[in-house]
């Protein structure tokens, strides 16, 4: 039989290698790197090369780089020292790069202030509505209460996906057959003040950055939900699709300008992604990653973890 500390050492191996598994494409790549090579010119070329390749964007490349060069140094590495060496050495350098990500422990709700209000924004297609079904997952699983709020009133079947996911959760989703998806804000918040609930999840109509129209009514939502609690919402987090590059740079711009972003959470790391846009997203708008997913079960949605990630970029794990 496993003990106690026996099994949580073994999930926690299942959800590193789900990590390692979703960072395929980059981890072949650039593992490929640091067994029977030369330590010269041609090969920081080919590392700065995988960077690029795996969406990690010009600028972030070359600062980090930068700092692959000095740890080389600094740790004395040569032509004779051991791959593991020199894995650890970028590994290290990527996790100091990605560190801006993760000013913050995600998922973490001080107790002062109840209901916590977490309203979530993303483009169509990104996983918004799914992640906001496995956050309450994660959530309720901690033994927090739970309620969600069917905000999405553009899109029918993300009302009714909200539904599934509660009944699935067994936790209660608030919701308008028709209606302003800011009454449904209001009315989300409200009943979680009422019903004396840990966190209330909002969810909201996906649309592109550039669809001003749509993204001034974003604003109107945050808005309304402090008319049903002052200091609401606690939390604005945006959901990004991991496989969109540098795209999601724009997206996590345009959506902080419009509503302050507390936070990230990034989807589809599930053997497609590169996942280096996160290293592009801490040089450009270092706002912090609360989760990444990586598969489509319920328990792939995992909390950030800048060294576990630069593990499983290099295949370090």
């Amino acid at each position: 039989m496993i003990g106690f500390l026996g099994l949580g050492r073994a999930l926690d191996r299942l959800k590193l290698n789900r990590l390692k598994d979703g960072l395929a494409k980059t981890r072949d790549q650039l593992g490929a790197l640091f067994a029977g090579r030369r330590l010269d010119e041609a090969w920081f070329d080919d590392v700065e090369t995988a960077l690029l390749t795996a969406d990690v964007g010009s600028q972030a490349s070359a600062d980090l780089m930068r700092s692959v060069r000095q740890a080389v140094k600094a740790r004395g590495l040569n032509d004779d020292s051991p791959p593991e060496a020199l894995r650890q050495a970028v590994a290290d350098c990527i996790e100091q790069a990605l560190a801006p990500l993760s000013a913050e422990k995600s998922g973490t709700f001080p107790s002062e202030s109840a209901p916590k209000v977490v309203m979530v924004a993303g483009v169509n297609g990104a996983g918004k509505t799914t992640s906001i079904g496995k956050l309450a997952h994660a959530w309720k699983s901690e033994g927090k209460t739970v309620l969600l709020g069917a905000g999405d009133t553009f899109r029918a079947a993300a009302r009714e996906q909200l539904m599934v996911w509660g009944e699935r959760n067994q936790v209660d989703v608030i919701a308008q057959a028709q209606g302003d998806p800011s009454a449904v804000a209001y009315d989300a918040v409200s009943a979680a003040v009422a019903r004396r609930v840990d966190v209330v999840i909002v969810d909201t109509a996906g649309r592109l950055p550039t669809q001003l129209h749509l993204m001034e009514e974003l604003k109107k939502v945050k808005r309304v939900m402090a008319k049903a609690m002052a200091d609401a919402p606690h939390e604005v987090w945006l959901v990004i699709d991991g496989g969109t590059g540098q795209n999601a740079i724009a997206q996590v711009k345009a959506f902080d300008d419009a509503l302050g972003l507390s936070g990230l959470v990034v989807t589809k790391l599930d053997g497609t992604a590169k996942g280096g846009v996160l290293l592009a997203i801490a040089k450009a708008r270092p706002i912090p990653v609360r989760y990444v997913g990586v598969g489509e079960g319920i328990e792939d949605l995992q909390p950030f973890d800048a060294k576990a990630f630069a593990a499983a970029m290099v295949g370090n794990l």
